[in-house]
């Protein structure tokens, strides 16, 4: 692992950041991408303190212009061996509620869909001219099957999970690695707002390392917890009128995201 470089979007908090904390464990040299320049210059300096190399980017995954110069830039200090897009923001229904603000839904759309695309796409042709790589986009149990509960959430994630599917198909020939990750509950400063029964959940730093030894792994998928993944592909099988009356059982209060569509 020493040696590799790493870049993570999102990396200020949550996944990211844990991510980034682990992998400057391994030696990795990072250049960690975020919107929050005090958040993520705290960050470099908790991986610089663990050895790392660590290089920041105030940038918007939203801005496309501005996510090729990142990439290119990182790209410019050495390949990259491992790219995360990882940042995304998490929408939703209060009880009783049964529709999303149209501008909260565009911007969950941008940030979520169109950032990684900017994300990922920077990365490929250099990637595939080296024939090595590997490209992990951050998906969610919320995307295997969709929550009443969040609506645009559940659709941005779906979106995540063909590109990566399809990406995948395209890019082996080429020795480039695409996995993604799809994790369950994780105790972030996102999560934290969403008033739900939670099964499953675990720490960021827990998340970090199965990613890590996914990675290491060249799996495709990483999805954790299992059990909750294997059920949730299992209602894709049963009738969807009887999962949808099984998810209406349970009660979730997700905020609605502060991001608004940008005009």
């Amino acid at each position: 692992m020493s040696g590799k470089h790493i870049l993570i979007t999102g990396a200020s908090s949550g996944i990211g950041r844990a991510l980034a904390l682990r992998y400057a464990e391994e030696g990795a040299r990072l250049s960690l991408l975020g919107r929050d320049a005090n958040r993520l210059e705290a960050v470099a300096g908790e991986c610089r303190e663990k050895g790392a190399a660590a290089d920041t980017a105030i940038v918007d995954v939203q801005d496309r212009s501005g996510m090729f110069a990142a990439v290119e830039a990182a790209l410019a200090r050495a390949p990259i061996d491992i790219l995360f897009a990882n940042a995304g923001v998490a929408t939703g229904l209060s009880p009783g509620q049964i529709l999303e603000p149209t501008e909260s839904v565009r911007a969950i759309l941008a940030i979520n869909v169109a950032g990684v695309f900017n994300t990922v796409e920077p990365a490929i042709l250099p990637m595939t001219r080296r024939g090595a790589g590997t490209i992990a986009m951050v998906g969610s149990m919320a995307g295997v099957r969709g929550l009443p509960y969040s609506p645009a959430y559940c659709a941005t994630k779906a979106a995540v999970h063909s590109y990566a599917e399809s990406l995948r198909g395209v890019l082996a020939p080429h020795g480039v690695d695409v996995s993604l990750i799809i994790p369950g509950f994780v105790k972030t400063p996102m999560s934290a707002r969403t008033k739900s029964w939670q099964p499953g959940a675990m720490s960021d730093m827990q998340a970090a390392e199965i990613i890590l030894r996914g990675l290491e792994r060249r799996k495709p998928v990483i999805a954790f917890p299992l059990f909750m993944y294997a059920a949730l592909r299992f209602f894709t099988f049963l009738p969807p009128r009887l999962v949808d009356s099984v998810m209406a059982r349970f009660s979730a209060d997700v905020p609605q995201t502060t991001e608004r569509e940008a005009v």
